[in-house]
């Protein structure tokens, strides 16, 4: 048996912040106590705050480590093992790894190109080596105008830990990209793309919208069914998007796009998610709606890291520090994502919970992470 105490800290537990002490045992929470002293053998926190293991559903970042610049492929090990070592030093210590399924049948064009099958055989090979320092699980990204990603999908089996499955639609004009000159300016940045190029990329975009949207949908939403996962819309901008998602079975809505769409959502008591790098930044890089705007109505349940994972813990303290309620930050960023992947062995600091813990100090406004655990081993 092994013990360990934090002590001195103030604990962020689901509903408040006390002043007190953390005893874990063989890697889950056995007692939390109040009071400011420090038993021998305790861990002095001097008062820093201790967290539960933040909970990412949906991150990019490992798309960024596969592919560091355009058109530049990393080894797939090496960016599974840079993501994580990552995600462990933001604090995050269960993560659903965004991966895109869906590609061109025509390789020879310029377009999505398949990584997913490969990318999740390397995260689950070095799992199974005990050799990644967070939790991870597979968040298969549905991109449904696509020549491939029925049969990517069934690459896929319930022996792939996928526990989330989200439906997307990149087609310019609508959702993400209603405003299309972000996304021209995007692809000329990131891409490369010239207005020649960028008007040829709309075209051939819509006209897969066209082939594939409704059929690909409906795949994806009886595949999800098969596996047991999560599922998750993307971008619903309009109350009837909502009402089309909710009959689906969905009950996560990724960064709604409009307070039409939040409300609906909220109607339909799905969980609402909105990117943290939304709330660092005042506003989204899409031109859509202010994430900040949605806390203050009561239609923000869950932060996500999106293509930033130090910005999920620093969101979740701009929110608490904002609304004068710390724990209620926190929240979105532990037990309200583990609620809503179904989780409920972590998320929170309670009895029989796992050790999954951050500790952190708050300075000008930013938090300073010194140390992490994952069932009460430290890995950051």
């Amino acid at each position: 048996m092994t013990e360990t105490v934090f002590a001195n800290a103030k604990i962020i537990t689901e509903d408040a912040v006390v002043q007190g002490a953390i005893q874990i045992v063989d890697g889950m929470i056995s007692a939390v106590d109040t009071g400011t002293s420090v038993p021998s053998g305790a861990i002095d926190c001097e008062g820093d705050y201790i967290a539960p293991g933040l909970i990412e559903l949906h991150t990019d970042n490992l798309e960024r480590h596969l592919s560091p610049r355009p058109r530049v492929s990393w080894p797939k090990r090496a960016a599974v093992l840079g993501h994580d070592r990552e995600l462990a030093g933001a604090g995050i210590t269960t993560v659903f790894d965004a991966l895109r399924v869906g590609s061109e049948a025509d390789q020879k064009r310029e377009g999505y190109a398949r990584y997913a099958r490969e990318t999740a055989d390397n995260i689950l090979d070095l799992m199974r080596q005990h050799v990644l320092k967070v939790s991870h699980h597979i968040h298969l990204r549905a991109e449904l105008c696509t020549d491939t990603l029925v049969e990517e999908l069934h690459e896929f089996s319930h022996h792939d830990r996928v526990g989330l499955v989200s439906l997307m639609d990149h087609t310019p004009g609508q959702r993400q990209f209603r405003d299309t000159s972000k996304l021209r300016v995007y692809l000329m940045g990131k891409h490369g793309f010239d207005d020649a190029g960028v008007e040829a990329h709309f075209t051939r975009l819509k006209e897969l919208q066209s082939l594939y949207l409704e059929k690909h949908r409906a795949a994806a939403v009886a595949y999800a069914k098969q596996v047991g996962a999560v599922l998750a819309s993307h971008d619903d901008t309009t109350a009837d998007d909502v009402i089309a998602s909710g009959g689906e079975g969905v009950t996560i809505a990724e960064f709604p796009t409009t307070f039409e769409a939040a409300t609906a959502c909220r109607a339909h008591d799905q969980f609402i998610v909105m990117g943290a790098p939304n709330i660092i930044r005042g506003g989204s890089h899409s031109g859509n709606v202010a994430a900040h705007d949605l806390a203050n109505d009561g239609l923000l349940d869950i932060l996500s890291s999106d293509y930033v994972p130090a910005a999920l813990l620093n969101a979740a303290v701009t929110l608490g520090i904002s609304m004068q309620d710390m724990a209620a930050g926190i929240r979105k960023v532990t037990a309200v994502p583990a609620d809503a992947a179904g989780f409920n062995d972590r998320g929170r600091i309670a009895l029989e919970k796992r050790a999954d813990l951050v500790r952190f100090a708050v300075h000008d406004g930013l938090p300073m992470i010194s140390s992490v655990w994952v069932r009460g081993a430290r890995v950051a």
